[in-house]
């Protein structure tokens, strides 16, 4: 990863966003984990949202000259790993996430505080 871990991770967060993807989580595993640095959790409203959500954030990222070393599940949609070596993205459908519990196994990990910009409200 090129750029500061946790700007990428407010833009992938930001993205999810924009996208309507809901309940976005990025933990800090560093110390914690032997897999990666980071992970940021989101989920869709059913599989084709999934799908939607991870093939922008890879669209994104790549404009950006980041490319995933590894994308897994993206043909299902019930749960997408988008892997950039020092952040795992997990998206997941409706009720898959609840069933792995991610949160849970990497409690140790501390819940980093994501910058959003919500869209501007229109006046009438």
């Amino acid at each position: 990863m090129k750029k500061d871990p946790v700007q990428c991770l407010n833009q992938i967060a930001q993205t999810l966003f924009d996208k309507k993807g809901t309940n976005i989580l990025a933990l800090d595993v560093q110390g914690v984990s032997t897999l990666t640095d980071y992970f940021i959790i989101g989920e869709g409203n059913v599989d084709k949202h999934v799908i939607a959500l991870a093939k922008t954030v890879i669209e994104t990222l790549k404009n950006q000259g980041e490319a995933p070393i590894h994308v897994e599940g993206l043909d299902q949609g019930e749960w997408v790993v988008i892997d950039y070596l020092e952040i795992v993205v997990h998206l997941f459908g409706p009720g898959i996430r609840g069933k792995y519990r991610l949160e849970e196994l990497w409690h140790d990990g501390k819940v980093i505080d994501l910058e959003l910009s919500l869209p501007q409200a229109r006046t009438i």
